[in-house]
């Protein structure tokens, strides 16, 4: 996913604001990344992202969220995945969670360039579901998938689970479709897919900084926060040194296998159907639960080409790798809390304080010693 294999040295490292409006907690931690990115590169950390003071090709951007057009972003000179972390795509529908389901036959509205190859070299690796553009077509979909049992409905740009609605009636499914901006939808999308039960969430990625290649499968944790919603809690990854196939050779449970392969199989498709993607941070959310009919699915929820709530444990991951060229493999793990909470001796703290979107809340990461080498 690189334009170029040759690598322009790193002297400044900074901050790219996007759409996306970030908490007090989520920019502390960027800042705690970048300075480690920074570390990686043998550069300086220099804050956010200034056009009359950071120039030329020796800019590495963190951006706030994955990246919109080519030509949106032609200023920043971004050619590979050497000069970001994190992805950037053609159309804002394609950065989101709206491309992990097809559209109805016949929609009523539709987004320019969907890519329509996507789906069908997808079709094995998602959960039944659709994406639509309009409260007619929401209606539609979700009456579908309702005749099979409850429905999902989750706005494309909410994160860590927060503004999904499960309904099981048409009268739900009217009031969930009321509380979405329309606006937004018409520009993003909104999905409704199929409801599952005893959900376990993997989490399958790669990361790309400094010359240094890191591949990982992992689960995630749920935890409430301060308003009792619950919400992502954390990721616990076991990282390895390489690509994908260095990740296959590990003694992969058949669960943890079909996760990986699905993961891939999202991701050829994407480099495939979409020619303008690079993307040096991939993670890909993968549930395995059972439907309403008792059936055993698993399928991609979602792709983040973007910092995210695992790139703590990815980048303590590839500062590892760094510093001990024989180390082939080690196991990560990020947390979240909220409220007070009394901590791991060997935690790594990137924020605790009192934020003023989500109240207290600490993150910290561990990286586990014993597990370094295969």
């Amino acid at each position: 996913m690189s334009r170029s294999n040759k690598r322009i040295e790193k002297t400044d490292v900074v901050l790219l604001s996007t759409h996306k409006k970030l908490a007090a907690h989520e920019l502390a931690i960027h800042q705690a990344l970048g300075e480690n990115i920074a570390g990686l590169l043998g550069a300086s950390f220099c804050g956010m992202y200034d056009s009359a003071v950071h120039k030329g090709a020796g800019v590495y951007f963190i951006p706030s969220d994955t990246l919109i057009g080519r030509e949106n972003n032609s200023a920043l000179g971004i050619e590979s995945n050497d000069d970001f972390f994190g992805g950037m795509i053609d159309l804002p529908f394609m950065a989101t969670k709206a491309i992990s389901h097809p559209l109805l036959t016949n929609p009523t509205a539709q987004p320019e360039r969907w890519p329509e190859l996507f789906f069908r070299r997808t079709e094995d690796a998602v959960l039944e579901g659709f994406t639509v553009f309009n409260s007619v077509d929401a209606l539609r979909a979700g009456g579908l998938l309702l005749l099979h049992g409850a429905v999902r409905i989750k706005p494309v740009l909410a994160t860590a689970g927060r503004g999904q609605i499960v309904v099981t009636s048409e009268a739900q499914l009217a009031a969930a479709i009321d509380e979405q901006d329309m606006k937004e939808v018409a520009l993003w999308g909104l999905t409704l897919e199929e409801n599952l039960q005893d959900v376990v969430t993997y989490s399958v990625g790669q990361v790309q900084v400094a010359g240094i290649t890191a591949s990982y499968y992992g689960t995630q944790s749920l935890t409430k926060d301060n308003r009792g919603e619950t919400v992502y809690g954390g990721s616990a990854l076991q990282l390895v040194r390489g690509g994908y196939p260095e990740l296959l050779k590990l003694g992969l449970e058949e669960p943890v296998r079909r996760a990986v392969a699905q993961a891939m199989c999202y991701e050829k498709a994407a480099i495939m159907c979409f020619p303008e993607f690079i993307a040096s941070r991939r993670n890909y959310d993968i549930a395995q639960g059972r439907n309403a009919r008792g059936q055993m699915c698993s399928g991609v929820l979602e792709q983040s080409w973007r910092i995210g709530g695992a790139s703590a444990a990815e980048v303590e991951a590839l500062m590892a790798f760094a510093a001990d060229t024989t180390l082939r493999r080690i196991r990560c793990s990020t947390h979240e809390i909220y409220g007070e909470a009394s901590l791991p001796i060997d935690a790594k703290v990137l924020y605790s304080g009192d934020d003023p979107e989500v109240g207290f809340i600490t993150k910290y990461t561990r990286a586990d010693l014993h597990d370094r080498k295969q």
